[in-house]
């Protein structure tokens, strides 16, 4: 160890293949505890006696806790670092899969929060990880972040009713993640870097940095814009929100639609399998995209075959698995999407956690409408045609929302 020239203790650097890896042991964990539940939906139903409204403010509650935390996630960030801040919030995310396991619907929903508490630390600070630790590379290692995303989901998704065949049923499926959760939060914690301690408070009384005036002054105006007055972090919140709102009602309910259209039970998870698995393969080309077609035209190409695909699903079901494999490319291309231009919009590591805590906050408040409304729906209509219209519509304005300027005004 030394000593940067300004008394602050240096931890030297990891190679940068231990720094990906553990970008990516945390991308393993931050969505199995959501996906895993959208198979085994109708069992926890049959044994619980919830409804389909209740089912969906289920599959919502992490996206509430998203919303709720990620506006708070800069300051224990500030405090802890980084580093440290991940390692406890995987090790809440743990421990919230665990309690999953416990009889009782309060256990179902308390472990629930608290799995989703976890995950949105995780969704706020990991991509300004890339932004920070990879910044020649950031559509590339948000490719490969998103992929492992998706890779894990799918996998949840695949596995899930299975698990629930075995003695521990339902909650075993959901309570299984924890394993994945905790071994990541070790690697969190003993993960070494170089030490960056937050920015402080502006100090008068301190003396100024060694910046040139002209450097301060750009930063010093750039760390004080909020980024609520930004149009364009407003519209990047909406595509945030609308591909978030799209993807959580298909992992929510798409074994249930592939069910109603004649598909058995275990078809239906590997169905949302499929649909994730492709996401993967289409988030991937993300960056060529960007490179080639800019980012109001990729902005639009992500989007629309979702609307397509819902449409399809209305109007020719028995092509069903036509029309899961374009909304998976759909919304699959449409994360990595997101995430990039949020990654690339920012100026600083400051700003692109705050954005990146709007983004997330208020998409995911949008987001937790989703599963809610296409249950209420379903139960309403005794059909999952209005829901599906629901996400056509929001796979239009998504892709509206897309045009604009790429970096904040």
């Amino acid at each position: 160890m030394g000593c940067d020239g300004t008394g602050r203790t240096r931890v030297p650097a990891g190679p940068a293949v231990g720094g990906i890896a553990s970008v990516l042991v945390a991308a393993v964990c931050l969505r199995p505890a959501l996906t895993a539940v959208g198979p085994v939906l109708e069992l926890i139903g049959a044994d619980t006696g919830l409804s389909n409204t209740m089912l969906g403010l289920l599959s919502a509650l992490p996206l509430l806790a998203f919303a709720a935390v990620s506006p708070l996630v800069s300051g224990p960030a500030r405090r802890l670092g980084i580093e440290r801040t991940v390692a406890w919030a995987l090790a809440v995310l743990a421990v919230g899969a665990a309690v999953r396991l416990l009889p009782g619907l309060p256990a179902l929903f308390a472990g629930t929060v608290a799995a989703g508490a976890g995950i949105a630390v995780g969704n706020v600070l990991i991509p300004v990880v890339v932004r920070r630790d990879h910044p020649a590379r950031v559509a590339l290692m948000t490719g490969m972040y998103s992929a492992t995303l998706g890779a894990a989901a799918a996998l949840a998704s695949g596995v899930s009713l299975p698990l629930a065949r075995l003695p521990g049923g339902w909650r075993w499926s959901l309570g299984v993640w924890a394993v994945p959760a905790a071994a990541a939060a070790v690697v969190w914690s003993r993960r070494t870097r170089r030490l960056e301690p937050p920015i402080p408070p502006a100090d008068p009384a301190a003396d100024p940095p060694a910046d040139p005036p002209a450097g301060r002054a750009q930063h010093a105006a750039v760390a004080r814009r909020p980024v609520w007055r930004s149009a364009t972090a407003w519209r990047l919140t909406a595509v945030m929100g609308l591909q978030s709102t799209t993807f959580y009602v298909l992992v929510a309910w798409l074994p249930s639609i592939a069910t109603s259209r004649g598909a058995s039970a275990a078809l239906g998870g590997w169905y949302l399998f499929t649909y994730q698995v492709v996401g993967i393969l289409a988030g991937l080309a993300v960056p060529a995209a960007l490179a080639r077609a800019g980012t109001p035209a990729t902005g639009v190409l992500v989007s629309l075959p979702l609307a397509v695909s819902s449409l399809g699903l209305v109007a020719a079901p028995a092509a069903l698995p036509v029309w899961v494999v374009l909304a998976g490319t759909s919304a699959g291309s449409s994360l990595v999407y997101a995430l990039t231009r949020i990654s690339l919009a920012a100026r600083t590591s400051t700003e692109a956690t705050r954005l990146s805590g709007m983004a997330q906050s208020l998409g995911y408040l949008l987001a937790a409408a989703g599963p809610v409304a296409a249950g209420w729906l379903r139960d309403s209509t005794g059909s999952w045609t209005p829901a599906l219209l629901l996400v056509a519509a929001l796979a239009i304005t998504q892709a509206a929302a897309s045009t604009g300027r790429t970096a904040l005004d």
